[in-house]
């Protein structure tokens, strides 16, 4: 039945956005390794891989609801939450794998609890998950008293800082979701779902499709990938920090925007938006490299998504047109 309106409503995004800013990347790539002795060496690069690799598990999550018409400010928010439930459960005398697959298990619950709201009550997108933001942040902080739990397994750190090779989990992590989202993405019902939702979902709707079902599903999934992302950063500080994960909803939406997703709902693109987290990454790098300012790199990243989305959007607006 999706084929009645696929190919009017919905769709991956065409490939200029991603050869663009591949493009940008690699004459990034090449002035910097000029400009710096220690961009292209093993560790550098790694270290680049590592810190994208938990924003792009949770720009995966972030690509699926935006392609469908909706918005989850409360990522961050759920990473915090997440971790320090996982770092509850490890002080109390729960195993590393148990409490790891449980607190992921909750960061899939605290979607649901967004995708049933928005779906049920309708009420639009936005002003939930902002809420939900707040509120999953302030339980947080209730719960720790603002203060950091730590003391907990030395084994919890492998996940985070551990080896594979010359690799660390996360990165493998992020590889494996970002080619599990591709096939979800093309090859579902689901994925296709997903994106039918942003193109028309009153059409969705007419055909017999469970509409509220689906949305809430891929709010769930979103909430899965930043409780994954909630593990990696309980890791990587063996601590469990209620403010962890502040403010990276915004770099996170940034990414997915930037590599091609349609704020319209109903395309998406799974490989423009690794590209664009691996640019932001070797744009931070870069910067630190050369011993610029945050606030300069802050002002060079938002300077580069708003150019990038802008040749991109007037690019459709002319294809329209013609």
């Amino acid at each position: 039945m999706i084929k009645e309106y696929d190919k009017k409503s919905v769709g991956m995004e065409k490939p200029f956005t991603q050869l663009f800013l591949l493009g940008i990347m690699i004459l990034l790539v090449i002035f910097l390794s000029i400009k710096s002795p220690y961009f292209l060496t093993w560790n550098n690069l790694r270290n680049i891989l590592d810190h994208t690799s938990t924003q792009l598990i949770m720009a995966i999550g972030m690509t699926f609801v935006i392609s469908s018409g909706g918005i989850d400010l409360s990522v961050g928010s759920i990473v915090a939450l997440t971790g320090i439930c996982i770092g509850l459960m490890l002080k109390g005398g729960v195993s590393v794998v148990l409490s790891s697959i449980i607190g992921v298990l909750i960061g899939g619950i605290l979607g649901a609890i967004n995708g049933v709201i928005i779906s049920k009550l309708k009420i639009a997108p936005f002003i939930v998950t902002i809420g939900s933001m707040s509120l999953f942040r302030g339980i947080s902080l209730v719960i720790t008293e603002g203060m950091p739990i730590y003391g907990f397994p030395p084994q919890i750190t492998y996940f985070g800082k551990g080896d594979l090779g010359k690799i660390n989990p996360p990165i493998i992590l992020g590889i494996f979701m970002a080619i599990l989202s591709v096939f979800l993405l093309k090859y579902t019902k689901w994925g296709q779902y997903s994106l039918a939702l942003g193109g028309n979902e009153e059409a969705l709707r007419r055909v017999g499709v469970s509409v509220n079902f689906y949305k809430t599903t891929i709010y769930i999934f979103s909430g899965l990938m930043a409780g994954l992302a909630g593990l990696i950063y309980i890791s990587r500080l063996n601590a469990a920090e209620p403010n962890a994960g502040f403010m990276l909803e915004s770099d996170i939406i940034a990414a997915v925007i930037l590599g091609g997703t349609s704020m319209k709902g109903g395309k998406a693109s799974i490989g423009g938006t690794v590209i664009a987290c691996l640019l932001l990454g070797v744009v931070r790098n870069g910067l630190t490299l050369l011993s610029i300012s945050s606030y300069y790199q802050q002002l060079f990243i938002g300077a580069i998504i708003i150019i990038s989305v802008s040749i991109s959007e007037i690019r459709q607006r002319r294809q329209i047109q013609i």
